[in-house]
C-alpha cells in the first residue's frame, strides 16, 4: 500500500505530515498538482490506495478529488467535502440542513437587494466572498455609506468572487473564536484564536491559545464535520455574548501550526493513522 500527498507548497503542516508518515513506516509520495496532467478515463496513479489532499488552490482540490474518486482512489478530503466546504453558502446550507446553530446568513444577487437585506438585518453586518480563506475579502459594514460603497465596488469588479452577495449577521464575540480539528470520529484538539481585531484568523495575526474540549464543543464539532461529509476538517465556532456556540465555517484543508504551538496533540500523527485506515478500507 502507498499514500499520495497532493500539495503544491510544503508548509510546516506538510513537513509534520511527512515526518509522521516516515515514523510509522508508511510509504508515500508527494504529488505536486502543478505537475499533474489529468485525462478522463486514464489513471496513472494506480499505486496509491489513498491521497491526502493539501492543495492551497480550491479549484485544484475540487477537480483533482473528482478525478481521483472517478478512478476509485479514496481522497481525503473527499470531493463532496471539498465542494461543500469550498463554498461558504453551501457550507451554511449543509449546517442548517443538519439543524446546527449558525449565524443568520443570506444571499442576494443584486446590489439593490443586498442593500435592502443589510438594512433589514441591521448594522453591523459581515460581507463575505463565497470562496476564500485566511480571512481575506471579509468586510464589516457599519453603516449605509460603507454598504453602498462596498456593494458598488463588488458589482463593478464582477466575476464569481463578487457576483453573489453573501451577508452574515455580525456576532459580537468576546475577543476570540474557537477552532476545533476533527479527524474521522475524533475531535483532536481545540484552540481559541484571540485578537484585538474582529477578524481572529491566525493568518491575520490571531494568537492561538489552548481551549478545553467540553462535551458540548465535541458534540457540535462532530456534528458539523458530519454535516459536510466528514473526514479531516477544521470547524470554526463563534461564541456570542450569551455564551451560545454557533458554527461559522468548516475548512476542508486545515492548517494547524497554531494548534501545534497551543496544544500537545499529535495532530499530524492522528491524521496519518486515519489516512492509513482509509487506505486499508477500514474507515
Amino acid at each position: 500500500m502507498k499514500i499520495g500527498v497532493l500539495c503544491s507548497r510544503v508548509r510546516v503542516e506538510e513537513k509534520q505530515i511527512f515526518t509522521a508518515l516516515a515514523q510509522r513506516g508508511v510509504p508515500y509520495d508527494r504529488l505536486d498538482p502543478r505537475e499533474l496532467v489529468l485525462e478522463p478515463g486514464r489513471n496513472g496513479l494506480e499505486r496509491y490506495d489513498a491521497v491526502l489532499v493539501r492543495c492551497l488552490s480550491h479549484s485544484h482540490a475540487y477537480y483533482a478529488t473528482r478525478w481521483l474518486e472517478d478512478l476509485g482512489i479514496r481522497a481525503v478530503s473527499s470531493h463532496q467535502v471539498v465542494a461543500t466546504c469550498g463554498d461558504k453558502l453551501l457550507t451554511t446550507a449543509a449546517l442548517q440542513a443538519a439543524g446546527l446553530p449558525v449565524p443568520r446568513s443570506v444571499i442576494a444577487f443584486t446590489p439593490e437587494a443586498a442593500l435592502q437585506t443589510i438594512e433589514s438585518l441591521g448594522y453591523p453586518v459581515v460581507l463575505k466572498p463565497l470562496v476564500g480563506s485566511w480571512g481575506r475579502l471579509l468586510a464589516r459594514i457599519n453603516d449605509r455609506d460603507a454598504a453602498e460603497a462596498l456593494l458598488e465596488h463588488k458589482a463593478t469588479l464582477g466575476g464569481t468572487q463578487h457576483g453573489v452577495f453573501y451577508i452574515q449577521e455580525y456576532i459580537d464575540k468576546p475577543g476570540h473564536d474557537i477552532r476545533t480539528l476533527v479527524v474521522g470520529d475524533k475531535v483532536v484538539c481545540a484552540i481559541y484564536r484571540r485578537s484585538d481585531h474582529w477578524i481572529t484568523n491566525t493568518a491575520r495575526g490571531g494568537e492561538a491559545l489552548p481551549c478545553p474540549l467540553t462535551p458540548k464543543l465535541v458534540e457540535l464539532s462532530l456534528a458539523a464535520a458530519q454535516a459536510v461529509g466528514g473526514g479531516i476538517v477544521a470547524v470554526d465556532l463563534l461564541e456570542n455574548r450569551e455564551g451560545q456556540l454557533l458554527v461559522n465555517e468548516v475548512n476542508h484543508t486545515p492548517e494547524f501550526h497554531g494548534a501545534m504551538q497551543a496544544t500537545e496533540a499529535d495532530i499530524a500523527g492522528t491524521m496519518v493513522e486515519y489516512l492509513w485506515q482509509i487506505a486499508r478500507g477500514k474507515a
